[in-house]
């Protein structure tokens, strides 16, 4: 059977006058005969199937998976909803029956559960750009004095590329981003959390490390801010790529930032390469389960008296970070919260 992820869907994108109706339907079941059923479905030449269980996922899961932070989940209760989508303008009479054998015949060797399947309509969206109706611009407040009147006084405007810059908005530190494929429109508390602390310790020249680049927002904000360069990691190329555009946008070259695919967990040859006691800061905006088991190899990376700036931590994860920051030997300077967020600011 070939591997099923979690979740997987195809994505349609249609112009308005394309715009389709779709037929959706729901099997109930378990979560021992969801890959079984997606791989039925798959046979059948049904494409486009959703998967919705309280199953924890994996990190091989998310490698490939462009979303910021993972839900907490309840406990699992074996239930599994799988979902596929069949056009609305069709007889689905013969389909849905050759469906419900494929169950009947799955149920020979597996648990399927109720194999009860429920019907709805829904309307195809472009699930690519619809959303970009919830980013707007918007502007985070620089509270740093600076008497010479450089960029540390000014505030930062985070605005995405498809809107106009607001004439009185001029005066302000443009970050211009299109987050394409990759997370990262800096609209989250915890990259906003991030940027507030670039605000207040970075300074002219600064070496700089963002582990998990996404879009590239918080390494671009650090060299508006006055970094001297930036190196990168995320686990995903498409990252890569996304943060390189958004650099082209924002009129930086691209020998600003050296980019590297890889986990710096455990990948010892991607230590080498992004160096040793080199970083002014290190910033990670990531998940606590990942900060975690990363941060024993931060303090090697940084400078002594370098600044570890990280985020991506739900409230009640806070103290498993504190203790890992404080067991790998750095001293927390700072924390503050935003929501339920948490960020952690330590030195070396």
């Amino acid at each position: 059977m070939k591997p099923v992820l979690k979740l997987l869907y195809e994505q349609y994108a249609f112009s308005e006058e394309m715009r389709m109706k779709w037929k959706k339907y729901t099997i109930e079941t378990t979560t021992a005969a969801e890959d079984f059923i997606s791989s039925m479905l798959s046979d059948l030449e049904i494409e486009g199937v959703e998967i919705e269980d309280k199953v924890p996922l994996s990190q091989a899961d998310t490698a490939k998976m462009f979303i910021d932070f993972l839900p907490e989940l309840p406990p699992d209760d074996g239930i599994s909803f799988v979902t596929f989508y069949l056009d609305a303008g069709e007889d689905h009479t013969e389909k849905l029956k050759q469906v419900r054998e494929g169950l009947e015949e799955l149920r020979l060797f597996v648990e399927v559960g109720s194999g009860e399947i429920t019907e709805s309509e829904t309307e195809d969206l472009d699930w690519v750009n619809n959303w970009k109706e919830f980013f707007h611009a918007f502007t985070i407040e620089n509270a740093v004095a600076d008497p010479e009147g450089g960029q540390a006084g000014k505030d930062i405007l985070i605005k995405p590329t498809w809107e106009e810059l607001d004439p009185a908005d001029a005066d302000k530190i443009l970050i211009e981003i299109d987050p394409g494929i990759s997370f990262g429109t800096g609209k989250h508390e915890t990259t906003q959390l991030c940027i507030r602390q670039l605000i207040k310790y970075m300074k002219q020249g600064d070496e700089v490390l963002d582990l998990g680049c996404g879009s590239g927002i918080l390494s671009i904000v650090s060299l508006k801010l006055g970094a001297g360069h930036l190196t990168g990691t995320d686990v995903d190329e498409d990252c890569i790529t996304s943060t390189y555009e958004n650099f082209a946008v924002n009129h930086l070259s691209e020998d600003q930032g050296d980019f590297y695919v890889g986990n710096l967990i455990d990948d010892t040859d991607l230590q080498e390469k992004i160096g040793t006691e080199k970083y002014d800061i290190v910033v990670a905006n990531i998940l606590a389960d990942v900060i975690i088991p990363m941060t024993p190899v931060i303090p090697d990376r940084l400078k002594k008296g370098g600044i570890f700036i990280t985020s991506g931590i739900i409230d009640f994860k806070e103290k498993e970070v504190e203790d890992a920051i404080t067991k790998a030997g750095m001293t927390v300077e700072e924390i503050h919260h935003q929501g339920e967020w948490v960020s952690i600011t330590a030195r070396k």
